[in-house]
């Protein structure tokens, strides 16, 4: 079982115990430091930060009596934020029709990183709409995907200087 996968099944249930999801985890390791990013979301609310000491201390405990991880390292627990990045294929039919960006593995015509708007996401890839072009990525071809966030303007145009309303 892969390290991701192992701290996933450890961490879950005592995450879900606090009324809480695991979206994700991110694992980086290095001879002298390492840093193990989780991510926590509430189904019906944003994270607080209530939310992320509690899950903190949970999960500071687990890994301290299980040790699943050998070496220093920095433990961050967060909100996935407006950026969210998508770990898992079934979190991407939440967000048909956002805009993501997503990095492959390897090349796909050409190139390694798309952004677009999310058409359609099942069991065996997604389907973005990029530049006009629809372009499929199985899951085990992307790397990384990530949310884009959109924001509107409410900005009134803005008058040319010495001209009037005429």
């Amino acid at each position: 079982m892969a390290k991701k996968d192992q701290l996933q099944a450890l961490l879950a249930p005592a995450i879900g115990s606090l009324g809480l999801d695991l979206w994700g985890l991110e694992l980086a390791l290095s001879r002298s430091r390492g840093l193990l990013r989780v991510y926590i979301d509430h189904p019906g609310r944003p994270v607080t930060l209530e939310d992320c000491e509690a899950a903190s201390r949970e999960i500071s405990a687990l890994l301290d009596v299980n040790d699943p991880i050998s070496g220093n390292y920095t433990l961050e627990v967060s909100s996935p934020g407006i950026d969210r990045p998508i770990f898992a294929p079934s979190q991407y039919q939440r967000f048909i029709g956002e805009v993501l960006r997503v990095q492959s593995l390897a090349p796909i015509n050409n190139r390694r990183k798309f952004q677009g708007a999310l058409k359609a996401a099942d069991d065996s890839g997604i389907t973005l709409a990029v530049d006009g072009v629809e372009v499929s990525l199985r899951h085990g071809d992307i790397d990384k995907a990530r949310l884009v966030p959109q924001f509107e303007t409410a900005m009134k145009p803005r008058k040319a200087k010495g001209k009037s309303d005429e």
